[in-house]
């Protein structure tokens, strides 16, 4: 069995494949100051919950945003598994040119999500990660990542909105009773929903006409995408767990090493 790590800066998503199948999935906060025996203990306590133990394992491959994070995930592996992980990074085989000025500060993330959504809907096409940030990654008809967008991610213009203002409150993520609040919680969620909607709609929009694709797919991931995709216009796929599928990908293109 394959344990897939994806690192971001809020959430580590956690999935072990059994052969092509995706059989578990979890979700644990990030905190960079954890050590590599506590890391241990919480992956040992996710996998005795679905009858596994660190034994089923037989590959471990990691995308992570996170320094910190990533070395723990390096010196868990050391101490608790019995072979390598596989971290992504450059050097790393994807089959996923990066087409940008300096492709050395691509996310990992954003290469695997790249490569996922090629293999699964063809290009070009277009992903939007909503996480920390709001990620637009943009492959072409041949695969290649061409470069993107970075955006607040919701939780984070949420954030900010509250701790910059004297009498507005933090509210739940849920779609008001009409886009014209009347009362300041709903002001605040027409805001924040609809008005990231709105950015992702535009940005697909200027991105499609770039590339001459007004038809390219658009693939939504991340933890935040169920919040919002059902507000935008142009998303047409929701792939929760593309960057985890991205990740098994790599790994069978780097098993032999």
């Amino acid at each position: 069995m394959l344990l897939a790590a994806d690192v971001g800066n809020t959430e580590i998503v956690l999935g072990v494949f059994d052969g092509l199948t995706l059989a578990h999935t979890w979700r644990l906060s990030t905190r960079p100051e954890r050590t590599a025996d506590e890391l241990a203990l919480h992956l040992e306590f996710f996998l005795e919950h679905r009858g596994l133990t660190f034994a089923s394992l037989d590959g471990f491959v990691v995308a992570s945003v996170v320094p910190d994070v990533t070395h723990a995930v390096r010196d868990m592996a050391e101490r608790y598994l019995a072979f390598s992980p596989l971290i992504v990074g450059p050097g790393t085989k994807t089959g996923v040119p990066v087409l940008t000025d300096n492709p050395r500060e691509v996310g990992a993330d954003r290469v695997v999500n790249s490569l996922a959504a090629f293999t699964r809907f063809g290009g070009p096409a277009i992903v939007v990660d909503f996480g920390t940030s709001t990620n637009f990654d943009v492959v072409s008809d041949k695969g290649e990542f061409l470069g993107g967008v970075i955006a607040p991610g919701l939780q984070v213009s949420a954030s900010s909105l509250v701790s910059r203002t004297a009498r507005l409150t933090r509210v739940d993520l849920t779609p008001p009773r009409s886009p014209i609040g009347r009362s300041t919680v709903e002001a605040i969620q027409s805001g924040l929903l609809y008005g990231t909607a709105g950015e992702v709609d535009a940005i697909v929009n200027r991105i499609r006409s770039e590339l001459g694709a007004p038809a390219a797919p658009v693939v939504a991931t991340g933890g935040l995408a169920p919040t919002v995709i059902p507000h935008c216009t142009t998303v047409d796929h929701h792939e929760p767990w593309l960057t985890l599928e991205g990740l098994r990908m790599v790994y069978e293109r780097n098993a032999d090493e």
